[in-house]
């Protein structure tokens, strides 16, 4: 029965009525969504996040650093087409520390540890982190504003109103740690940070006079004012917020040291009946002292802290070792932070290249192709730091052999590139450009044409570390490398397709990286939008619509070249019947659809055959 009610006739005519789709229709997912799983500067420990720029990971992830191959990988995946990134940091177990400081209160009878800050995420950027307090707010007595600053002095973040008491909805803690990309908080006392700065003691209803001489050192420079002079500064300020802007304005006409700026930004505010002074910078050691007799009347010596509280302590964790990499499928650690990644296609390992033990390499490798068999991801393996020449691949090729799986593609040689950090050329391993090639082509072709020859041009490589040569690559290719090669035209290419399994001597199916992506794809596509289908009546009527929604899928990437063949009965089928689904089946609750492809396989050897004709051509 349709959805939409029937139209009742009630005059002789032509009656049109909407009625729903019966057919469910199947999305197109992503093909080329790219892991990177290893060391980074900084960033949130085994914990995926997605970034679609270089930019992005420069802000969550902080960069290129000589002591991450990650961070280059992605660099040169966006450089060379790729769009979406999902980055894991992984350290070695145990190293690496979280910057902090500690904020104190002065306001009960003694000094107390008020607030515990801590960087987000361990690691030597956090050592860079500022942080600064005041209490002006609308309630000054009771509660406090925060500022993180980064380490150029640039406010980053910024909580205003926050409370002390657990019961507040603005109790710091849970604001804060909710709301901050780059400190955690732990209240470990019952009252509020003292301000930043120096704060004087609060005021009576008369305000001192502020015709006084004062001397105020900020860092090694001492400078001498006189606070108010009748005959040039006006009328006698009548209120705290007066006196502020008065002190302010003194402090800014002060000269400074050479190239600093603490006395010409400095900032005075009033908040309830107090002041607070703040040198114009964010250097700790830019703390402003009030001295004499005329300061202590004024109130200038209450409390005395640096401008900033710098925060320190951290250190960087140390390159993650195999079992780092391979991680906990119960702790989600390692490459098996994955598995709550709803879209990943393809996975870069970039630290393996560096392995001096191949076998450590290969055990990583090991894990993350059962990892990829069971979510469906691909897996670009880099060949070996120490494969200098054709000799030393072909030698070292033996140790992949335990691995040579159908979901991982083996590429060679390295990469030569300028690094931007130095300008100088350095060898890079080549799974992260490959990946933004994969990206590339499958935006411009297709996730069946194959990601090598002349469009696979490598953007941003200057060279490669070994020239390989026709002969080279034909003994390599056989032996399932996928190698790169430099023609005069276009540089630097991808010139092969074939996975792990892609040797002559193993006659794999699946000896093509496209072969093997587009099965997947097709897998993971009729996967997800077949869920519909749990808790249906097993049926005809289900089996039909099975049919109908699985052909239309296909038919999509027929018409799009993804399936030899010249029409649609030779291209693919779609079988969900009596034949495929018994009456035992449907007693117990299953289902089965039979679906056939015939895949496009890559032209990997172009033959031309020339004849010469003899005679004389007749005019």
């Amino acid at each position: 029965m349709s959805a939409v009610s029937a139209a009742k006739p009630t005059y002789p005519g032509v009656y049109v009525e909407e009625l729903p789709s019966s057919t469910r229709t199947i999305s197109t997912l992503t093909t080329s969504v790219t892991a990177f799983v290893g060391h980074t500067r900084r960033g949130p420990l085994n914990e995926p996040v997605r970034v679609t720029s270089f930019a992005e990971f420069e802000r969550r992830f902080g960069g290129l650093s000589a002591r991450s191959a990650v961070g280059y990988a992605v660099h040169q995946f966006f450089g060379n087409g790729g769009t979406v990134a999902v980055i894991v940091r992984v350290t070695r177990a145990g190293s690496g520390k979280v910057a902090r400081v500690t904020l104190k209160s002065t306001e009960g009878h003694s000094e107390s540890k008020a607030l515990e800050v801590y960087a987000k995420e361990p690691g030597v950027w956090g050592n860079g982190l500022r942080v600064a307090v005041d209490h002006d707010t609308t309630c000054p007595d009771e509660t406090f504003n925060l500022r993180v600053y980064d380490a150029r002095g640039e406010a980053r973040e910024s909580f205003a109103g926050l409370s002390a008491d657990p019961d507040s909805g603005s109790y710091a803690q849970t604001v804060i740690n909710a709301g901050s990309r780059l400190i955690r908080v732990e209240a470990v006392g019952e009252g509020r940070p003292d301000p930043s700065g120096t704060v004087s003691k609060p005021f009576g209803h008369d305000l001192p006079d502020p015709a006084v001489d004062l001397t105020v050192k900020i860092g090694d420079v001492e400078r001498e004012f006189t606070l108010y002079d009748p005959d040039c500064d006006g009328e006698i300020p009548s209120s705290v917020a007066e006196l502020a802007l008065l002190l302010e304005r003194k402090l800014r006409a002060l000269p400074d040291a050479p190239g600093k700026h603490a006395f010409a930004g400095a900032e005075v505010t009033a908040f309830g009946r107090r002041l607070q002074v703040v040198a114009g910078s964010t250097d700790p050691e830019d703390v402003v002292r009030f001295v004499g007799e005329c300061a202590n009347d004024l109130g200038l010596e209450a409390s005395v802290n640096p401008p900033v509280f710098p925060l320190d302590g951290g250190e960087d964790g140390e390159a993650p070792g195999p079992r780092d990499l391979i991680g906990s499928e119960a702790g989600k650690s390692g490459i098996q932070a994955l598995r709550d990644v709803a879209d990943v296609n393809l996975l870069v390992l970039p630290e393996l290249a560096a392995y001096e033990k191949t076998e450590d390499a290969v055990t990583v490798v090991s894990a993350a192709q059962r990892l990829c068999q069971e979510r469906r991801i691909f897996l670009l393996v880099d060949a070996p730091a120490t494969w200098v020449s054709v000799d030393s691949a072909r030698a070292g090729l033996a140790a992949f052999d335990a691995v040579r799986g159908n979901h991982a593609g083996l590429y060679f040689p390295h990469l030569q590139l300028t690094d931007p950090l130095t300008g100088r050329l350095r060898s890079f391993p080549p799974s992260g450009a490959v990946a933004g090639v994969i990206a590339r082509t499958d935006s411009e072709r297709g996730v069946w044409k194959a990601p090598a020859g002349t469009e696979a041009r490598l953007a941003g490589v200057h060279s490669l570390t070994v020239n390989l040569t026709d002969r080279d690559t034909g003994l390599l290719n056989p032996l399932g490398v996928n190698c790169l090669r430099s023609f005069p035209l276009t540089g630097p290419t991808v010139w092969g397709a074939r996975t792990l399994e892609g040797s002559d001597a193993l006659d794999s199916e699946w000896k093509y990286v496209p072969v093997r992506r587009l099965a997947l794809h097709v897998e993971e596509s009729l996967q997800r939008g077949l869920q519909w289908v749990v808790f249906e009546p097993n049926d005809e009527n289900l089996w039909q619509q099975i049919r109908l929604s699985a052909s239309s899928f296909l038919h999509t990437l027929f018409r799009q070249g993804a399936f030899k063949g010249g029409t649609p009965r030779e291209a693919y089928f779609v079988k969900c019947d009596s034949d495929t689904t018994t009456d035992e089946d449907i007693a117990n609750g299953v289902v089965n659809v039979l679906v056939g492809i015939a895949p496009v396989r890559p032209a990997e050897f172009v033959i031309v055959k020339i004849q010469q004709t003899s005679g004389q051509f007749e005019l």
